[in-house]
């Protein structure tokens, strides 16, 4: 399934950790904010449902305790949220977010062969 809108800042940190921790609580979650943000439960709770509201989180009754995860992998979550960033704020183009990566990321030998196959790719699609 396809989130139906797209998510703000602290949402995807919210989905980032439920990626790395699948079937997490509301407590787990709202833990993490509080180290990490200062966030409180009730923070993470409301984020957490807006969340499995907009497609992005689904969630399990276990033992009464309610368990959330992502549907989507963390790869194609990071792919989804990129999709719709280049969408809604740069109108589709993605020459902005070039010209940023080159001007402000360092990449590693690996990371640009990857990127080297990815524009073949891309070459190739538009062939």
């Amino acid at each position: 399934m396809r989130p139906k809108s797209t998510i703000g800042r602290a949402e995807m940190e919210v989905l980032r950790y439920i990626a790395d921790h699948p079937a997490a609580t509301v407590g787990e979650v709202g833990e993490h904010l509080a180290k990490t943000k200062g966030q409180t439960r009730n923070t993470a709770s409301n984020m957490m449902e807006r969340l499995r509201t907009k497609g992005y989180l689904e969630r399990e009754r276990v033992e009464g305790i309610y368990r959330y995860t992502a549907p989507m992998g963390k790869v194609s979550l990071l792919k989804q949220a990129v999709e719709d960033f280049v969408d809604s704020t740069l109108g589709g183009s993605v020459s902005p977010l070039i010209a940023y990566l080159t001007e402000h990321v360092e990449v590693s030998e690996e990371q640009l062969v990857q990127l080297k196959s990815l524009l073949n790719e891309i070459e190739e699609k538009n062939s």
